[in-house]
């Protein structure tokens, strides 16, 4: 049970909603335990196979609320480190959870909203919706979320949305590979769904470890070590009870056992 968030599961399928719409759903210490937490659940459940992120009312996520704000401008060196270490915990707990998470993106999403975008596996977007790493118009830096916004959105954007703190729109932000999906509003649930429905058809161990490879193999050199690995891995796969059912099922022209009514 949270206070600041909706959970509603739908199968082997959980939509956790942020449910601040007041304050455009902008989050708070008590957000952030709580996404922590719910994150870290989720990624132990093992009849789970994807997650949807979402937010209530007329934005996704507004950064950080005004009230948490005002308390953070009399908190010492210490508590503010403190504080920062908690959203970037956070932040973790969405980027490395097993699950793939589809992030379901309307309104505005500003400051640590994109963050929270950013830790998604894939993005659906809204047309309308404006991004905005407002951090540098109040003399601040998005460094928490920088690691992930830098990942997803390229070091070459990223330069200029950090230090200019200007909007860009769902288009710009699909033509720098930011988002995957821009659609008309009242069609975004239908392509989140149809993404949840291509996920949910593959081999849930399959979806994790193709998740973790993304992961481990973005910006790394090519080595004699890293090639030992990509073999391990697909021999570890291969030899899997899942990695078996998958490649007979395709042979035989049945469907495998995980999609089984």
């Amino acid at each position: 049970m949270t206070q600041t968030l909706s959970i509603e599961r739908r199968g082997p399928v959980v939509h956790v909603w942020l449910n601040r719409p007041d304050v455009r759903n902008a989050f708070n210490e008590q957000v952030i335990v709580e996404l922590t937490g719910t994150f870290h659940a989720l990624g132990k459940e093992p009849t789970l196979r994807a997650v949807v992120l979402s937010g209530h009312g007329k934005a996704f996520c507004a950064g950080a609320d005004l009230s948490w704000m005002r308390a953070m401008a009399d908190y010492s060196w210490d508590q503010n480190r403190a504080d920062a270490q908690a959203l970037a915990d956070m932040l973790w707990a969405i980027y490395s959870c097993p699950l793939p998470v589809v992030g379901r993106i309307h309104g505005d999403c500003f400051a640590g909203g994109v963050g929270l975008a950013a830790v998604c596996d894939v993005l659906v977007a809204a047309e309308g919706v404006n991004f905005c790493l407002s951090e540098a118009r109040l003399g601040l830096l998005p460094a928490t979320i920088g690691p992930y916004v830098v990942k997803a959105l390229g070091e070459q954007a990223a330069r200029r949305y950090f230090i200019t703190a200007e909007r860009f729109d769902a288009a710009t932000a699909q033509r720098l590979g930011f988002v995957h999906e821009v659609v008309a509003a009242d069609a975004l649930d239908a392509k989140v769904n149809e993404i949840v429905a291509a996920l949910v058809a593959n081999g849930p161990a399959a979806v994790k470890a193709c998740k973790r490879l993304v992961q481990d193999l973005a910006g790394q050199p090519i080595t004699e070590a890293l090639r030992a690995d990509t073999a391990r891995r697909i021999a570890d796969i291969r030899a899997s009870d899942e990695g078996k059912e998958g490649v007979q099922s395709f042979l035989n022209k049945r469907s495998p056992n995980w999609l089984a009514p």
